[in-house]
């Protein structure tokens, strides 16, 4: 009895303990389990203007970044010389760079009343886009093509490392099927669709058909994994693993893409045989294979799970990359080289490949226990085109400029479908996601408390974080 009476003391004092900004307990019904929710639950609401003194806010963002880079600068022109000067290589990549992301934060302030923002992509793209077509812009700022082929390569495999450390292995065990499915299914039926509608529409060889056919193949990650992050934190879909299932299948369908350009590209520009150029391709697969498996089983212990900091530095990369490869994409389009008749054609091309690419993706969906509206989010969610397309369909040019210069307008008409796809489908897709997933798929819970377990303390009073966040 004294016990009794000495626990029911403890939670009443608990129970009338006063609310403060510093700490408030609270625990949920049917648990013994008790949440410590921080100061960081509730917002600060301090005003802050961009005007004042010393400045804050963007203004202050914006004089941070560029004492950064400007450091950065001199930096490189320490160690390179004349290259960070005008005309130098470097310089042209500072402007690039720059632009890119000056038009991803103007992107960003454009606010359309009940339509989620533009993704930040679209803008670096068109900000290459612009540099290229002024003029007096673009005859200073042309980068070699070996750096920017790297760069894009990077970039690319930046993005494939990121899309696997957003994996989920138990759940990506338990829809393996599912997996396998979206990873080559959606791919090859839009290559092969692809193929044959610009055969007949574009008058392309069935060869450069189904290059552009695995092009045009990849979903983006650089949309859809972020998207797909976005959703999982705010816990949509996860009880069913859609997030992870469409991050895995995004990083697998990619490798499909690519390995299909890499053998149809050599077909074409190779002087060898078909037979060694198929076994060529199969070999490099396998060497990607086995040294994909070393490097996994060594990040398996290395870096140990107490440090947090791998996923940040790769984000960390991807910021830097992304604004210069939508920007160096950009700036391969030029609009004195595009031809009226091609853009119709590459349009009709485009859509009629999306839309065959949506329909077999929601077919390959059924029977795999998703609901009808969760395989529509499925299938309009793996439209998105941008990071495997700023990468392949450049080098298609490339390497018709230097080793077949007259096959050179085949590789123009890929690059056009290839901007004109990431120009469509990126902020389209980008759009669905954010307004279909909250409405098409079911949600587990609400992550937006910050709790400390203190598994010492009761308490009987539940205190919700939507009432502290409300006060």
């Amino acid at each position: 009895m004294h016990t009794t009476k000495s626990e029911s003391k403890d939670e009443e004092d608990i129970n009338f303990q006063p609310t403060t900004s510093s700490q408030v307990y609270g625990a949920y019904k049917g648990t013994k389990e008790t949440v410590l929710y921080t100061e960081e639950t509730i917002p600060q609401r301090k005003k802050r203007t961009c005007f004042s003194c010393p400045p804050q806010g963007i203004v202050n963002n914006i004089m941070t970044s560029g004492v950064i880079y400007f450091m950065i600068l001199c930096i490189l022109w320490l160690l390179s010389g004349p290259e960070v000067l005008p005309g130098g290589n470097l310089f042209r990549l500072v402007i690039i760079f720059y632009s890119a992301r000056l038009g991803g934060t103007l992107l960003k302030l454009i606010r359309i009343p009940t339509v989620p923002p533009l993704p930040p992509l679209l803008g670096v793209l068109l900000a290459g886009f612009i540099i290229r077509n002024i003029p007096s812009i673009s005859k200073h700022v042309r980068v070699p093509s070996k750096w920017s082929s790297t760069l894009r390569s990077s970039a690319l495999t930046i993005i494939l490392i990121r899309a696997g450390l957003g994996l989920d292995p138990q759940a990506l065990r338990q829809m393996k099927t599912g997996c396998f499915r979206l990873s080559f299914g959606p791919c090859i039926v839009e290559a092969c669709t692809a193929a044959v509608v610009s055969h007949f529409v574009m008058d392309f060889p069935w060869q450069w058909g189904f290059l552009l056919g695995f092009v045009l193949g990849a979903v983006s990650p650089a949309v859809v994994v972020p998207s797909m992050l976005h959703l999982q934190e705010a816990g949509y879909g996860i009880e069913k693993g859609i997030p992870t299932l469409l991050i895995a299948a995004s990083s697998m369908d990619d490798v499909v893409a690519i390995t299909g350009f890499n053998t149809v590209l050599n077909l074409i520009f190779s002087k060898g045989s078909i037979l060694n150029n198929v076994l060529s391709t199969l070999w490099d697969v396998f060497v990607g294979v086995l040294v994909g498996t070393v490097f996994g089983l060594f990040v398996q212990y290395f870096p140990s799970e107490d440090q947090t900091r791998v996923q940040k530095l790769i984000l960390n990369a991807w910021n830097i990359f992304e604004p210069l490869l939508f920007g160096l994409v950009g700036s391969e389009i030029s609009i004195s080289s595009l031809e009226r008749n091609s853009i119709g054609t590459c349009v009709i091309t485009l859509c009629l490949a999306v839309f065959v690419r949506i329909l077999s993706t929601f077919v390959l969906m059924c029977f795999a226990g998703f609901n009808f509206k969760e395989k529509i989010f499925i299938a309009l969610s793996w439209m998105p085109k941008a990071t495997v397309q700023a990468v392949l369909g450049p080098l298609a040019l490339e390497t018709a400029r230097l080793t077949a210069p007259h096959l050179e307008p085949y590789s123009k008409d890929v690059m056009t479908v290839a901007f004109l796809a990431i120009l469509i489908t990126a902020p389209n897709g980008a759009l669905l996601i954010s307004i279909l997933g909250p409405r098409m798929l079911s949600r587990r819970s609400n992550p937006s408390a910050v709790r400390l377990h203190l598994p010492g303390l009761r308490a009987t009073n539940v205190i919700a974080a939507s009432q502290l966040m409300s006060q």
